[in-house]
């Protein structure tokens, strides 16, 4: 870093008459008006640095709220819900119960008889500020995360376009059934639901 050197005049006084005076030379490594500007950069770079994470964290507590407004829309889900379209000899339902505010555990069950043909294990979760349906069943080696993406008072959809089946997850409610769907790749199932 160069140096600049820096001159000044000092006087002695004695009786309002100059006694002597000297000139001082002294090597600096900046002026004091670079200094100056420099943390004034630095001032503006760290206000501009705050406003910006201010911002940052007033938008994830409004999405945070937004979250757990839309998970509260979900309270209708609540209960036992008989499945009306299965075919002869089976039976089949979901139950959905709430955990916590940020939780909903399900589980779906078909039986043919006394047997159960099918089991699987369902949530709907607050994660990342987004809500997740998340869909555990034995044939998949790991939990398959569905992202909300619309909601309204009675219906909500999610989805996991990388998904192999299903791509889309809906639910509509009517009165004292849900309508719900699974689809993807051209394909769609129904599933017909009336509350126990």
């Amino acid at each position: 870093m160069p140096l600049m050197k820096r001159t000044w005049l000092t006087f002695s006084f004695k009786k309002n008459k100059i006694r002597s005076f000297r000139v001082c030379t002294i090597p600096v490594s900046k002026s004091l008006l670079f200094l100056f500007l420099k943390y004034s950069k630095m001032k503006k770079a760290i206000l501009f640095s705050t406003v910006l994470a201010s911002i940052g964290f007033m938008y994830s507590n409004l999405s945070a709220q937004q979250v757990n407004e839309d998970f509260k829309k979900l309270d209708w889900l609540e209960g036992t819900w008989i499945r009306t379209n299965v075919k002869p000899g089976r039976t089949a339902h979901e139950k959905w119960e709430k955990i916590s505010f940020s939780e909903w555990r399900g589980c779906g069950v078909n039986m043919k008889g006394n047997d159960t043909v099918f089991v699987e294990r369902l949530k709907l979760i607050i994660k990342d500020d987004n809500i997740y349906y998340v869909a555990d069943i034995v044939e998949n080696n790991e939990p398959v995360y569905f992202k909300l993406t619309s909601i309204t008072d009675k219906s909500f959809v999610c989805e996991n376009p990388q998904h192999d089946f299903p791509k889309m997850i809906r639910y509509q409610k009517d009165g004292n059934r849900i309508n719900a769907s699974i689809s993807g790749n051209g394909r769609s199932i129904d599933y017909l639901f009336e509350k126990e």
